[in-house]
C-alpha cells in the first residue's frame, strides 16, 4: 500500500503547477508514495520587483499563482528575506491544510517546497503543540525550507520538532540559499538531510533515489 503525503507548493505556484514540477520525483517514488497536491487559499497579485535585492520569484509564470501568508500586509506580497511583526493569511492556510485532511485523508506524511517548506515546519509545530488534532502526519519532507522571519512566528520554534523530517536543499540556490535552509535544521530532532549540487527545485536523479526511500521505508 502506498504511502500517501500531501504536497505544499512554493510562494507563487499552486497544485496543479507543482505537480508538473515534480513529474521527477513522482517517477522516482511511483512504486511507494502517492502524492496528493492543494491549493494554497491566498491568491497573489502581479508584483513589481522594487529593488535589486529581491528574491527571484519561486515560480515565474504559473497561472494562479497562490501563497501560504504574506509578510507585506500592506503589498499582500512574500519575500522569505523580509523581517515583519504580523503577517496576513497563515490562519486561513491553517484551515486550508485542516479541510485538505479532513476531505482527501488520511496522510501518512507531508512535503514542502520553499515557502511551502516553511510553511510544513509551522504545521509540525502546531501538531506537536497538539493544537491541530486532525493532523497526525507522522513525517515531513522539507524542501529549500526556512525558518519564517515574522517575529509572530517564532512560537513554531521554541522547541526541536519530534516528528521525522528529511530537509533537501541546493548548494546553488539563489532564492533560498543553503544557509537559511540549514538553519532550519535546528528546529527539529535528529533531522536527516540531503544535500544536492544544484538549484531551487526538488532533486530527483537516481542518484537520490536511496535517499528518499531509506527515508520513506519505516513508514511503509
Amino acid at each position: 500500500m502506498a504511502i500517501r503525503v500531501l504536497c505544499i507548493h512554493g510562494y507563487r505556484q499552486n497544485g496543479s503547477s507543482f505537480r508538473e514540477k515534480t513529474g521527477a520525483l513522482r517517477k522516482l517514488l511511483k512504486k511507494q508514495v502517492e502524492l496528493v497536491f492543494m491549493n494554497a487559499p491566498l491568491t497573489v497579485h502581479q508584483e513589481v520587483p522594487c529593488s535589486n535585492n529581491d528574491p527571484v520569484p519561486e515560480s515565474g509564470g504559473d497561472e494562479d499563482p497562490r501563497g501560504w501568508w504574506f509578510s507585506d500586509i500592506q503589498a499582500q506580497s512574500f519575500s522569505a528575506q523580509q523581517q515583519c511583526d504580523e503577517s496576513l493569511g497563515l490562519d486561513e492556510s491553517v484551515t486550508a491544510v485542516r479541510e485538505a485532511v479532513k476531505t482527501q485523508g488520511p496522510f501518512d506524511g507531508i512535503l514542502g517546497f520553499s515557502q511551502g517548506a516553511a510553511f510544513v515546519a509551522m504545521l509540525c509545530s502546531l501538531q506537536e503543540q497538539k493544537l491541530e488534532p486532525d493532523f497526525s502526519f507522522r513525517f515531513a519532507i522539507l524542501v529549500a525550507g526556512f525558518h519564517s522571519k515574522c517575529k509572530k512566528h517564532q512560537k513554531f520554534y521554541n522547541s526541536p520538532i519530534q516528528i521525522p523530517s528529511l530537509h533537501v536543499f541546493g548548494l546553488e540556490d539563489r532564492v533560498i540559499p543553503d544557509n537559511m535552509s540549514r538553519e532550519l535544521l535546528t528546529s527539529f530532532q535528529d533531522p536527516q538531510v540531503l544535500i544536492h549540487p544544484g538549484g531551487h527545485f526538488i532533486p530527483a536523479a537516481s542518484a537520490h533515489r536511496q535517499t528518499y526511500q531509506d527515508f520513506l521505508k519505516s513508514f511503509q
